[in-house]
């Protein structure tokens, strides 16, 4: 009998291959492996992610589903459209369709909003049966069911060939700049260790990223992740709060099993920003004697900043510079605020009246979509391009790598990456200064 199939779509921000992201730096979807790990077998299921494979509009397949996150949203209602067109029925899902379903319903058939785990069986039963609903929500719920993933163990997924892993969701801080807690919750709720290691083992992939909002969020969970990896002899990185430094055992665990990289959203080096945002270390001295802990511990330290906060003004971005280069930052991560719909950001701006474009293609933490307080638009995002030039210039790299010995290919790596997106910065601008600006 012949199987249904359903085809399963990561869209890219924009198909110009030119504007692609490197396939060396993409991490496989998650989500879209996890709605294959949940179908029954009298499916057959193709995952096609735009940044990695070439997508067929004529694809043979009965059902599409298409997941996609804000920036990406504008090419998904695009790939729905061609699906449509052909007969072909179209679900969206994802943390954008969640956040604005009135908006993602005009164009699918259906909409899941949150998590799919507990909808699926009924989507595809629905569909079967020709009784397709127009939404599907389940509230979040509990983790706790093992989902098989497939991965190809002859295709490599990436330059590190790194799969992706979650072991919880939810998080109880309400950032005026995050919709995190209202997808998932305010509740941590947890992947049973025994799943997160059947699924690194089943994986056959020595290289894994976890991606938790905060890996460790639940100390007591994250020490039982911990000590049941280390025997996995795996390499990992994650995102932790920097309030992770307090506890000197608590890193040489985290590093004892696995752990080579961490992601810390310091966000910001002023300390009246710092009280706004409610973090953890907010004195600059205490700041660095934690990133100084991470090093010494042999973690690779990555720092994410934002730039544009009402409080920020033009020498913020020669500071920001300063502290990167004085506490020999491995690598940054160096993103415009973006008031994301479903935040509180994005009502405030709004309201305001503050907000340049509502085209979402441009909502990508790395355009400046809106009016800041204290410079203009153009002067914030030139300013972001010249810390990340002046950041990974060859002098700038080659200073900080007496203090980044302990992973240097990473170290090397990842400010080349830096290095390369400068360029495409400076053709970004150009298009920005005639299209929003």
């Amino acid at each position: 009998m012949k199987k249904t199939k359903i085809l399963l779509i990561s869209p890219v921000i924009d198909p110009d291959p030119k504007l692609k992201i490197p396939a060396g730096l993409i991490i496989p979807q998650l989500a879209l492996r996890i709605l294959e790990g949940l179908t029954p077998c009298e499916y057959k299921v193709k995952i096609v992610e735009e940044e990695l494979d070439i997508l067929n509009l004529e694809e043979k397949c009965d059902l599409v589903g298409i997941s996609c996150m804000t920036a990406n949203a504008p090419r998904a209602y695009e790939l729905a459209k061609e699906f449509k067109d052909r007969g072909k029925k179209v679900i969206l899902g994802g943390v954008h369709p969640t956040i604005l379903y009135e908006e993602a319903i005009q164009h699918a058939d259906s909409v899941i909003v949150g998590e799919a785990e507990n909808v699926w069986e009924q989507v595809l039963e629905d569909f079967k049966n020709g009784t397709l609903k127009k939404r599907y929500h389940s509230p979040p719920s509990l983790i706790d069911k093992y989902i098989p993933q497939k991965y190809n163990k002859h295709k490599k997924f990436s330059f590190f060939d790194v799969i992706p892993v979650m072991t919880t969701r939810g998080c109880p801080y309400n950032c005026e700049f995050c919709c995190v807690s209202n997808l998932y919750g305010k509740k941590i709720r947890h992947v049973p260790v025994e799943n997160v290691v059947r699924t690194i083992k089943e994986s056959k992939r020595k290289y894994i990223i976890f991606l938790d909002d905060n890996i460790v969020g639940d100390v007591p969970y994250a020490k039982l992740l911990f000590k049941a990896i280390k025997s996995l002899k795996i390499k990992w990185v994650g995102q932790a709060s920097i309030k992770f430094t307090n506890d000197k055992e608590f890193m040489k665990l985290a590093a004892e099993s696995g752990c080579i990289a961490l992601f810390f959203g310091i966000e910001s080096i002023s300390k009246v920003q710092l009280d706004k945002l409610n973090k953890s270390i907010k004195n600059m001295d205490k700041l660095e004697e934690a990133i100084k802990r991470v090093q010494d511990v042999g973690i690779h330290f990555h720092a994410s900043l934002i730039f544009g906060f009402d409080t920020d003004k033009k020498d913020v971005f020669q500071d920001v510079l300063n502290f990167l280069q004085k506490n020999k930052i491995a690598t940054a991560s160096f993103n415009i605020l973006t008031p994301y719909p479903g935040t509180k950001m994005y009502e405030q701006f709004k309201s305001e009246n503050r907000l340049l474009t509502t085209n979402w293609k441009y909502y990508d933490h790395a355009t400046a979509v809106y009016r800041p307080k204290n410079m203009t638009p153009y002067e914030l995002q030139e300013g972001v391009m010249w810390v990340k030039k002046e950041f990974s210039k060859i002098s700038s790299i080659l200073k900080r790598f007496p203090a980044n010995l302990s992973h240097p290919f990473l170290y090397l790596f990842i400010n080349g990456g830096i290095r390369k997106n400068v360029k495409k910065d400076k053709k970004k601008l150009k298009v920005l200064v005639s299209e929003i600006f």
